[in-house]
């Protein structure tokens, strides 16, 4: 099932908006900047639904940093339509811009839309030994047994596959999974990868070294 973040401070409003979408989505729903921070850092979407005004915030800043997940578009849905709110939200990547007030059939088309356009991630990754989950980062091994890692070790791993075959920097790699205000440095990823490439047995060599520029997934064998 296809996932939504919705980001909405109006009670009545997000409640009749979780409870339609749904319907025919997994939606979680966040009153807040913060909220939706938690949410992004440790689960997957395929959309998020934003407001713009916000207790702590705004749907503007929960943008920025949905724009860093290849897998993740946005809507906007707010009552600050004016030019340079619209102007500003598509700079941003803004998938659709819907003012407040709005049509319940008009929003829902627009998300089928958005959907429809980007289809779902792969969300099992399944390699010699172990079979990866991309959507609650678990790690099945083959010989038994499931495992939880580092939540930033499996980000870094689901971007470097989504980005296949693409030289993925380390300060892209940061940007990515720990945001513009990042405290982490080159070391922080290189020890993931460390970790990731234990993690994945005789596939760790799947994560190759670029010198010089950084990292790659790189699924097929040598010939």
């Amino acid at each position: 099932m296809r996932r939504i973040l919705l980001v909405e401070d109006d009670p009545q409003l997000g409640q009749n908006l979780r409870d339609r979408l749904a319907q025919e989505y997994h939606v979680s729903w966040a009153k807040s900047v913060k909220e939706s921070a938690v949410l992004l850092q440790t689960e997957s979407w395929d959309l998020a639904i934003l407001d713009i005004g916000l207790p702590d915030g705004n749907g503007f800043d929960v943008a920025s940093k949905i724009a860093l997940k290849d897998s993740c578009h946005f809507i906007f849905l707010t009552a600050q339509s004016d030019a340079e709110s619209r102007l500003k939200g598509f700079e941003l990547g803004a998938q659709e811009f819907i003012p407040k007030p709005f049509y319940l059939k008009e929003l829902l088309l627009r998300v089928k839309h958005v959907m429809d356009s980007h289809p779902a991630v792969a969300r099992e990754l399944v390699l010699k030994e172990v079979t990866l989950n991309l959507q609650d980062f678990s790690v099945k091994k083959h010989s038994g047994g499931i495992e939880y890692p580092p939540v930033t070790d499996m980000k870094i791993l689901k971007f470097l596959f989504e980005k296949t075959p693409q030289v993925v920097s380390r300060d892209e790699i940061l940007d990515h999974v720990w945001g513009i205000d990042k405290t982490p440095n080159h070391r922080t990823v290189d020890n993931a990868i460390v970790r990731l490439r234990q993690l994945l047995g005789s596939d760790g060599e799947k994560i190759r070294s670029v010198r010089g520029i950084g990292y790659q997934w790189h699924p097929e064998e040598e010939p």
